[in-house]
């Protein structure tokens, strides 16, 4: 029985390696990844247009901005888990159709709390989108170098669909309202749906076990928690609520291992973390996001409020990253076969930690071809160490298992995200914030200028011409400061993480392709 069942699997195997529709199958695969990069990038022009048309407060608005990653991070693992159940095609398409229905609720929502619960409810249908798509490359190209190949363009999609996020947010609200912004995933979705129920074939883990209710609970208040806490010290210091909300994540994460162990059917199946090659690689990539993500957030605004870019200009002056990392990712699993998988990653690692260092050089009247060059080799960098760790991530565990380890992979840099804009945030604003103002400047405005950059820039504009450029010089200089200091933090957690990667990922290979050359 179980010698026809082999066979019967050698064949399919076979026949799917030849069949060409895997390539149509992936370009599907690809649109559900463009759209949930662009969606993660495409709000933050929108915002001042939409703070205008439905008012709502600081609060609001924070939780306007943050809710949607605060779902995403929570759910993933579960719905990774999920898609191992039911099948991740169906998990997809079923994703794909909520995302677009919901879209038009944001879209066209009438109140602050309205649009919070729109942009939570997109969340839940994003965190279905992602680990899939992940998990059905690993179950549809068996061919390893293919595979590499396929995640190299996956990964490649969703650097591109970041980059060009702000250019499309910006070319749509010069000509549209802030609605537009979400009704444009409405005609890509469809295209998915529809061409994804065709092309794309099941898969699911035959033996997986019954979805366990109290297990996604506990990971979503435990992700929620950790990541609500990270992001509340960042924007106000430490507070008593925070360390409760870090309290409670950080125990409720503690109870979801136990019972993870305890689990005939886990939802995540934490011996996944005993291989030291899947370790290694959630580990590097959790890092490399925390040092990079400190540097994207606030190389924005470096680029548009100290040296006075317009929104559209600052989107297109960081596109060298992007193509830095469209190349190496399409060659990243052919290099780590020629040479080694740990030359690699700790190069690419690397090379980011240096361009870092160059970040540090920076002030308000740097030229453009050192940010963009800078900007370029944390792409090419980037392209190489992300492609390869989740080329070894899935490569590392039964395919049945995809979903789970796609959802691990992603929560890693959700969370090393929300810990770098954190962490190196807080460096960025505590910098910031010990200017000193010129002596004529009254103590509201002083006040109201050591907020924010934006804050000083606004805040200026009744002050006499004089005072007003002494005051606005005196905060970019500041945030430039912060800037090369979060840059030279980053730049060392990213050279220690590539000797870390050095030494977790000796001896792992990617497997060679069956009948390739």
């Amino acid at each position: 029985m179980s010698g026809t069942r082999h066979a019967s699997t050698m064949t399919a195997t076979e026949a799917e390696t030849k069949s060409p529709g895997r390539w149509l199958a992936l370009s599907v695969l690809v649109l559900a990844v463009l759209l949930v990069a662009v969606d993660a990038t495409v709000l933050g022009l929108a915002t001042p247009s939409l703070s205008e048309d439905l008012k709502p407060s600081g609060t609001q608005l924070l939780w306007i901005g943050d809710i949607y990653s605060f779902v995403i991070a929570g759910l993933l693992v579960s719905m990774g888990s999920l898609g191992d159940r039911i099948g991740r095609k169906k998990l997809l398409l079923t994703g794909a159709t909520a995302f677009g229905a919901v879209s038009v609720l944001n879209a066209y929502a009438t109140s602050p709390e309205m649009m919070i619960v729109a942009r939570a409810l997109l969340g839940v249908a994003g965190a279905t989108l992602m680990p899939s798509t992940l998990a059905l490359i690993r179950n549809i190209f068996h061919d390893p170098r293919e595979r590499s190949l396929a995640i190299g363009i996956w990964g490649a999609t969703a650097s591109a669909g970041a980059a060009i996020g702000p250019v499309i947010g910006g070319a749509l609200l010069q000509h549209f309202y802030w609605g537009s912004v979400f009704l444009i995933n409405l005609p890509v979705m469809a295209v998915l749906v529809l061409v994804g129920v065709k092309l794309l074939p099941e898969s699911k883990n035959p033996v997986a076990g019954p979805w366990d209710l109290a297990s996604v609970g506990l990971s979503l208040v435990g992700v929620i928690g950790v990541v609500y806490a990270v992001k509340e010290v960042a924007a106000h210091g430490p507070t008593w609520e925070v360390a409760v909300a870090l309290a409670i994540g950080v125990a409720t994460l503690y109870a979801f291992v136990r019972r993870q162990y305890a689990l005939s059917a886990p939802l995540l199946d934490m011996r996944l973390f005993r291989h030291r090659g899947f370790s290694g690689a959630v580990l590097a990539d959790l890092l490399t996001v925390f040092g990079l993500s400190g540097l994207v957030f606030f190389l924005s605004q470096f680029l548009q409020l100290v040296q006075g870019r317009e929104p559209l200009e600052a989107g297109l002056a960081e596109l060298p990253a992007a193509a830095g990392a469209v190349v190496t990712g399409l060659i990243a699993g052919r290099y780590a076969r020629r040479y080694s998988v740990r030359t690699v990653v700790a190069g690419g690692l690397g090379a980011i930690g240096v361009a870092l260092a160059v970040i540090t050089l920076v002030h308000r009247e740097t030229g453009y071809p050192l940010l963009g060059a800078a900007l370029l080799v944390v792409g090419l960098g980037a392209g190489f160490s992300f492609t390869v760790t989740a080329d070894v991530i899935l490569s590392s565990v039964p395919k049945e298992q995809a979903g789970s380890a796609s959802a691990v992979s992603e929560t890693a840099y959700e969370l090393g995200a929300a810990l770098g804009i954190a962490i190196l945030g807080s460096i960025v604003t505590g910098v910031y914030r010990d200017f000193a103002t010129p002596p004529d400047v009254p103590a509201p405005i002083a006040s109201a200028a050591h907020e924010s950059l934006g804050g000083a820039v606004e805040a200026a504009q009744g002050l006499p011409d004089a005072t007003a450029t002494a005051l606005v010089t005196a905060a970019q200089d500041a945030f430039a400061e912060g800037l090369r200091i979060a840059a030279g933090v980053g730049a060392a957690v990213l050279m220690a993480t590539a000797v870390a990667a050095w030494f977790l990922l000796r001896g792992q290979k990617l497997e060679n392709g069956v009948g390739h050359p």
